[in-house]
C-alpha cells in the first residue's frame, strides 16, 4: 500500500518560506488528484492546495499569490512552496492522493508554525 511522507515543516517568523514536501512510495501519477490540506485543534480539516495530473492547479483563496503547489511525476513528489507565510498560516499540514474517492491515501502530518 503506497505511503506519503510529509517533510519540510518547522518554525518560521512571519514574512518567512517554508517548502513542504509529500514523497510517495509509489508512482502518484496514477493518482488523480494531489492534495493539501491544513489543520488546526478544534476546526476541520481545510483544503489548501489540489494538483491535478492534467496539470490543473487550484488553491484555498487565503493562500493564493503566496502558495504555490506542484507535482513531480517523475519523483513521485508533491510540493507546497509557502511564502509570506502569516501566523494563521499555523497548522498541520497533510498531503492526500484522491482525497475523496475511495483508496485515499493520506501522510502522517507536518507541523507548521509561524510566529508574529
Amino acid at each position: 500500500q503506497m505511503r506519503l511522507v510529509e517533510s519540510g515543516g518547522g518554525l518560521v517568523q512571519a514574512g518567512g518560506s517554508l517548502r513542504l514536501s509529500c514523497a510517495a512510495s509509489g508512482s502518484i501519477f496514477s493518482f488523480a488528484v494531489m492534495a493539501w490540506y491544513r489543520q488546526t485543534p478544534g476546526k476541520q480539516r481545510e483544503l489548501v492546495a489540489t494538483s491535478t495530473r492534467g496539470g490543473s492547479i487550484t488553491y484555498l483563496d487565503s493562500v493564493k499569490g503566496r502558495f504555490t503547489a506542484s507535482r513531480d511525476n517523475a519523483k513521485n513528489t508533491v510540493y507546497l512552496q509557502m511564502n509570506s507565510l502569516k501566523p494563521e498560516d499555523t497548522a498541520v499540514y497533510y498531503c492526500a492522493a484522491d482525497p475523496l474517492r475511495p483508496g485515499a491515501r493520506w501522510g502522517q502530518g507536518t507541523q507548521v508554525t509561524v510566529s508574529s
